[in-house]
């Protein structure tokens, strides 16, 4: 077939997802229209032996490629764009600013269907309706069913109900099914379509908000871009003033987006904002199924979502109406990408707002450095909450000195002592151990042997449910074996305490009360975050013991007393950002404690309770531990003082490795000779030397200014692209890392 006049002399520039550095060049499908050539459409191409789905960059006339070699595009997926030109730019403007190929950045911002070339469409959303038998039923009908009258009474009522209205009024899906077998209710789809706003905008009315609270909300201005840190104490009312900016936004007709740190937490959050709002919100998390995913996405760029929530790749959601931005704990590391594509969802929240002309409101208790740094030279507006909401008091903070004490499976008397205190008070107690697993390794009592894994530089973790040592870093797994492999002895031990063994202990210790461990391993499986925590909720006395996913925004009304094992993780870490994050944790965790009215109290197990970073974070308080760590990174030369950008490399052959960086930094230096503004550091091994059966290395690059350090990244990427070495090794460049292993 020939190609129409109205496109002969037109190009494609479509960017792939391929990790090259570059977009390609095709001519138009046949019988196209230039009006369907829209820059962010997907469109399909053939690729060497495959096809590919790309995103349309842009529309051209010239190509440095010979034009008789260029291949026809073969459709477009949607003659509506799946990118609107913010989030292309956002999106190209970021794989240039973090040194990624730009079809690896825009995959990232689309939906998996999407990216297999699916047509972005909303399907039905299920809803429930009575039947004409179910109208007919009188008042007080199914009496005999409480749980079935309850739904049978809320159709009567709203006339329709979605599967999100049920679990809002906690009614199991399975009594909607009961009365559907007896024809009394029906399922029938609507798809979703922008409502016209209820004259009710609320669910339930706001909290009165403390003076404090009140000083802060009434700084935020919604016209127009703003970044704000919300510095708050645990406990302190941040969610209330972002519930209250949001409605400020929804009054405007505006849309919210909110990101949250950890998947766990979005169905709490969820729950939360549904409780309070009276429009349609969605989630947008790993959880989702791939169909689940792209609704959301779909409800949130035609606008029939006014609030999405989300973890760190929902900041790419397309929003009709955007409003208002929110990332709450901003200095979780989990809003850094760790691999391909490796941006900071907090950082790029700052350029989209700025893009957008909307306030940025970043929360935490424990602010990252970057952002505190940022606030206190007031490049943001800085709201500080010192008070906890309502009556509720700080915690109190006890430091407990366990050198040469006798320890009971990693317990100290007094905190065993401690938590039969607090249960039988009819309170519920934290343990936190940042370790999962039964023990951090297995250990030959007549040799020394150490059980090692095979393919990293680690000690392998000992589980007991299902038995089994188990590499948490390359994920290799064996049995456990009944002798040593070194020496035939039947001594072999499990050394150190895991989240499964304090979970095993307590239980022994406790047997009347219910121990729940909360950890990657328990929590695999989806909802089983919310089905461990409904005891929790419940108030009953219990033990919640697990690892860091615990004390990331939980709130845990009726524990009063949290006891960390292990308060020194963190203390002694070659990461320059161990001191920093071992402080954000500790009182994350401690934060636990004492939420509503009832006092609450921490222990902390300590073998250096007289450290200086120990002691000031515990008789002075994070922000004071915070100025200490800014002054070293200040001397020492280190973000937020200066831009840091990792070169890393892997290879099966540790001088493979080794040779590749070293000529990444002779080019770089061929570039940019090293001057006290910007220098170099490396090849050095890894924290992690050996991981996966790959020896890990890196060049660390320092500079006082970024636009430089961004120049010479982008120079030297093309020319280590092209290097033959790189394709003897897996190289890859972390612009601001968050983790130096």
């Amino acid at each position: 077939m020939t190609q129409t006049s109205s496109t002969e002399s037109l190009l494609l520039e479509i960017a792939l997802p391929v990790p090259l550095r570059r977009c390609f060049d095709y001519l138009p499908p046949a019988d196209i229209t230039p009006s369907a050539l829209q820059p962010g459409a997907l469109v399909r191409v053939p690729f060497g032996h495959q096809e590919l789905i790309g995103v349309l960059i842009k529309v051209k006339t010239e190509s440095a490629q010979d034009l008789g070699k260029l291949r026809h595009a073969l459709a477009i997926i949607d003659p509506r764009p799946a990118l609107d030109s913010e989030l292309l730019d956002l999106c190209l403007w970021a794989a240039d600013y973090y040194q990624c190929a730009p079809g690896e950045a825009l995959q990232t911002a689309l939906p998996v269907l999407l990216r297999q070339g699916e047509p972005a469409q909303l399907r039905g959303e299920p809803v429930f309706r009575l039947t004409t038998e179910g109208k007919g039923l009188p008042e007080g009908a199914l009496k005999r069913s409480p749980k079935q009258a309850a739904l049978l009474a809320a159709l009567q009522t709203h006339h329709q109900l979605s599967r999100n209205d049920l679990d809002l009024l906690d009614i199991p899906r399975s009594i909607a099914k009961s009365l559907i077998d007896k024809g009394l209710a029906r399922i029938d789809e609507i798809v979703p379509s922008q409502a016209p706003h209820p004259a009710e905008l609320l669910r339930e009315q706001p909290l009165v908000l403390s003076d404090e609270q009140q000083a802060a909300f009434a700084q935020i201005d919604y016209g127009s871009f703003k970044t704000y840190l919300l510095d708050g104490a645990t406990g302190s009312g941040k969610t209330e003033i972002y519930l209250q900016a949001i409605e400020q936004s929804l009054k405007q007709g505006k849309q919210a987006l909110v990101l949250v740190p950890e998947i766990g937490l979005t169905p709490q959050t969820l729950q939360r904002f549904q409780r309070r709002f009276n429009l349609p919100i969605v989630a947008l998390h790993s959880g989702l199924n791939d169909r689940e995913r792209l609704d959301a996405w779909l409800q949130a760029r035609d606008g029939i979502a006014r609030i999405i929530i989300g973890t760190r790749s929902a900041l790419f959601t397309p929003l009709k109406e955007p409003g208002i931005l929110i990332i709450d704990e901003e200095h979780d590391g989990s809003f850094k990408q760790q691999d391909g594509f490796r941006y900071s969802a907090r950082d790029l929240a700052a350029v989209r707002a700025h893009r957008l002309g909307i306030p940025l409101i970043l929360g935490s208790a424990t602010p990252s450095l970057e952002t505190l740094h940022n606030a206190i030279q007031g490049r943001y507006q800085y709201l500080r909450l010192k008070a906890r909401a309502g009556n509720a008091k700080p915690p109190e903070i006890q430091l407990l000195d366990i050198r040469g004490e006798i320890l009971h499976e990693g317990f100290a008397q007094a905190s065993i002592d401690a938590i039969g205190d607090t249960l039988g008070k009819g309170n519920q107690v934290l343990v936190f151990l940042n370790r999962r697993g039964y023990a951090p390794t297995l250990e030959c009592h007549d040799c020394g042997w150490l059980a090692n894994c095979n393919h990293c530089d680690a000690r392998m973790t000992v589980h007991q449910t299902p038995r089994h040592l188990h590499c948490h870093h390359c994920d290799h797994q064996r049995g456990i074996p009944k002798r040593c492999p070194s020496c035939n002895s039947s001594k072999i031990q499990p050394i150190g305490q895991g989240t499964e063994r304090s979970e095993v202990v307590l239980q022994q210790l406790f047997p009347a009360h219910k121990v729940i461990r909360v950890d990657r391993d328990s929590t695999r499986n989806k909802n089983s975050m919310q089905k461990l925590l409904v005891d929790v909720h419940s108030g009953e006395p219990c033990i919640l013991v697990g690892t860091q996913m615990l004390a990331k925004g939980h709130h845990f009304a009726d524990v009063t007393l949290v006891v960390i094992i292990d308060a020194d993780a963190g203390l002694f870490s070659t990461d320059f950002r161990g001191a920093e994050r071992m402080g954000q944790l500790l009182l994350q965790v401690a934060g636990r404690a004492g939420r509503e009215e009832k006092s609450g109290r921490v222990i902390l197990q300590s073998h250096h309770t007289d450290h200086p970073l120990v002691q000031t974070l515990v008789q002075q308080g994070y922000h004071a531990l915070a100025d200490l760590i800014l002054h070293e990174r200040q001397i020492t030369q280190l973000p937020p003082y200066r831009h840091l950008a990792l070169i890393r490399a892997e290879s099966k052959q540790a001088i493979a490795a080794v040779n590749f960086l070293q000529t990444a930094r002779k080019i770089a230096e061929q570039l940019q000779a090293p001057h006290p503004l910007l220098n170099y550091l490396g090849p050095l091994p890894a924290m992690m030397e050996k991981r996966g059966d790959r020896f890990r290395y890196q060049l660390q690059i320092n500079s006082a200014q970024r636009k430089p350090l961004q120049q010479l990244l982008s120079e030297l990427a093309l020319q280590l692209e092209v290097s033959p070495l790189a394709k003897r090794v897996r190289w890859s460049i972390d612009v601001d890392p968050q983790e130096m292993g």
